[in-house]
């Protein structure tokens, strides 16, 4: 039960959420459908199953990405959207992917490990038996201690961190007091509490850079497998690529990414001086026939005919990481915009513009997929010269923070569009959304279209497990959707987009950015 203070502060909002309501029309009859569609009659995840489980992990440029591409494409023509495609934005890369995987200790004792395969690396050319040695490498010169040694070698550095008991629990939502903060914020970056120095952005790169130096010289060496971690406990692990995938990308060695636990056995045997022997086998299959990179497209067409050319974007990223099937990361925003449309699809809704639901490739690695469509469609950033279609669109809605429930939306830096997302967030306040924050976010497809000037935001979703489990990692599984958050998700996405297709104007824009370069 809420305390009184909480209580009366939680009626007041609510209230000021209906006065906005009165001042931007609200279809409350149209929301009240959504709702029935959306919360009664969810697919959201048998859309899910088939994107993760069905299709596997969609590394970009992988069969998986291509499988699941197909299945959606179809899926949305299914249900009747047009102009259904697969769009290329530009020229990728190879494609990769894991055929076999497997890695043991088999000395001082047997050991099954769990590690994969670090993206875009060779296999092993079949099994691998060698012996462990502990690299300590602080500076560049430190790798001429082991020149002649490493010769069919299996590569270990020293851990950089350790795994520790936590006493949080991994899973957490927003509470009303932070999401008060985060309303209440004046900053428009959200930067103020940021890590990142530049001290410790001097630290990463000059840390990379030897990294770099260290796998070339392996590699000279001879060494047969390398073997790292970035973290990870209780059985997940973080996961990346390991080479690069570049058409004309040197090969590398093959390397496979483990957890704490697992990596700090290893290392502390051999920093006890103990023999590790382990036995290691990948296959890995590298695409090249088709370099190209795709989006998924699909439309509602608008019926007015005044407004019909203009368009409202929504979407999400469709590829993920390889070592699980990405269900947080992100098929559950994927899932979430499909199962917006599908439901204004089936309730036979006239939108005034067009809807585009665009479900992005190469998000991963440097949001390429949407902004290969901005470049494409709307404009170039690094010199702001914008086509005809920049006029055209009103917003473009974005999800990819994991499968937690929509808590409302950050304006980007966009003042002027704040009563308009309170107005449409109102009819909402009961399943939890209720935050409007000037706050700018990052890492993810909004901000190419923020880039060029068009309205592009992003929902702010409760955590969940996100950070501490699935992002990245090898656990990104089914098992860790929230089917209640996804179907809350769907059918406020399906009201906000049906809400912005039905103004009489577009939703206000910020100023144009300046150009990243000179023309």
């Amino acid at each position: 039960m809420l305390k009184k203070p909480l209580l009366l502060a939680a009626v007041a909002l609510q209230f000021a959420f209906v006065a906005q309501a009165q001042q931007e029309p609200v279809n409350l009859d149209v929301v009240h459908r959504i709702k029935q569609e959306g919360l009664k009659n969810s697919q959201v995840m048998e859309t899910a199953f088939y994107l993760t489980d069905v299709s596997g992990p969609r590394l970009s440029g992988s069969p998986g990405l291509d499988r699941a591409n197909q299945w959606a494409k179809d899926k949305l023509t299914e249900w009747g959207l047009k102009n259904a495609k697969l769009e290329s934005w530009g020229e990728f890369g190879k494609g990769w992917e894991i055929q076999k995987s497997y890695i043991a200790m088999t000395a001082p004792y047997y050991q099954h490990l769990i590690a994969t395969p670090k993206a875009w690396t060779p296999g092993t050319n079949g099994p691998v038996k060698g012996k462990a040695v502990l690299v300590e490498i602080e500076k560049e010169e430190d790798l001429q201690k082991y020149k002649g040694q490493l010769a069919g070698k299996i590569i270990l550095t020293k851990l950089d961190n350790e795994a520790k008991t936590t006493f949080e629990a991994d899973a957490k939502r927003y509470t009303l007091d932070q999401l008060k903060e985060l309303a209440m914020s004046p900053e428009a970056t959200g930067n103020s509490t940021s890590s990142w120095t530049p001290e410790r952005i001097a630290q990463y790169r000059a840390r990379m850079a030897l990294r770099n130096k260290a796998t070339e010289f392996f590699k000279t060496e001879g060494a047969a497998v390398i073997l790292s971690t970035r973290g990870g406990m209780h059985g997940t692990h973080f996961t990346s690529n390991g080479a690069p995938y570049a058409k004309d990308a040197a090969p590398a060695l093959p390397e496979l990414e483990m957890g704490l636990e697992d990596y700090g056995r290893l290392v502390r045997l051999l920093e006890a001086k103990q023999p590790v022997e382990l036995e290691v086998e990948t296959k890995t299959r590298f695409y090249s026939d088709d370099l190209k990179g795709y989006n998924v497209i699909a439309e509602i067409p608008g019926t007015d005919k005044k407004l019909k050319d203009e368009v409202v974007m929504l979407g999400g990223h469709i590829d993920s990481w390889h070592a699980s099937t990405g269900a947080t990361d992100n098929a559950a925003g994927v899932a979430v915009m499909m199962e917006a449309v599908r439901i204004l699809q089936s309730l036979g809704l006239q939108p005034k513009r067009t809807i585009r639901i665009a479900l992005w490739g190469g998000e991963e690695q440097g949001l390429h997929g949407s902004r290969g469509y901005v470049k494409n469609h709307f404009g170039d950033p690094a010199t702001m010269k914008l086509t005809k279609e920049h006029e055209k669109l009103s917003a473009y809605y974005n999800l990819d923070n994991g499968t937690g429930k929509i808590r409302g939306i950050y304006l980007q830096g966009n003042d002027a569009i704040r009563s308009i997302m309170e107005a449409w967030l109102a009819p909402f306040y009961d399943l939890g959304a209720t935050t409007v924050t000037i706050r700018n976010t990052g890492g993810t497809d909004h901000l190419a279209f923020d880039a060029v000037g068009l309205p592009g935001f992003q929902f702010i979703q409760d955590e969940i497990d996100y950070d501490t489990r699935t992002h990245h990692t090898n656990q990104d599984t089914y098992e860790r959707l929230q089917a209640d958050d996804l179907k809350q998700a769907a059918t406020i996405v399906a009201s906000i987009v049906y809400h912005t297709a039905m103004r009489d104007k577009l939703v206000p824009r910020k100023p144009l950015p300046k150009p990243r370069q000179a023309s």
